[in-house]
């Protein structure tokens, strides 16, 4: 089995539209996508190598120096699986997007460290 980094994006315009909900509607759609994304994460409990979870606030650090700074990284969750099409196929309507404001997943492989 390959291993997986599935990070969770959402910008500001999604949650824009997030926000624009009233109260009742983001309370239901919230407490739906929450119960969602514990079904996935249960179903898939078996190839989940860490559970992730939220990302806070970013620092970039660089020759110029250290520095507060904005992307669209939401969270992540490191799994395994046969291919990248299988681990990719593994978000089709995730509860990031169907319930919650997320924009997409992006999926890379965790490559393993050339022996030297």
């Amino acid at each position: 089995m390959k291993r997986f980094l599935a990070i969770y994006i959402g910008t500001a315009a999604a949650f824009e539209k997030w926000n624009q909900l009233d109260e009742a509607q983001r309370k239901a759609r919230e407490a739906a996508g929450v119960e969602a994304w514990m079904g996935w994460g249960a179903k898939h409990a078996s190839i989940i190598v860490d559970q992730g979870g939220p990302l806070g606030k970013t620092k970039r650090i660089s020759p110029e120096g250290i520095a507060d700074i904005k992307n669209v990284m939401t969270g992540y969750v490191i799994l395994e699986a046969e291919s990248h099409e299988a681990a990719a196929k593994l978000f089709e309507n995730h509860a990031h997007f169907t319930h919650f404001p997320g924009e997409s997943v992006e999926i890379m492989e965790c490559l393993p460290m050339p022996e030297h």
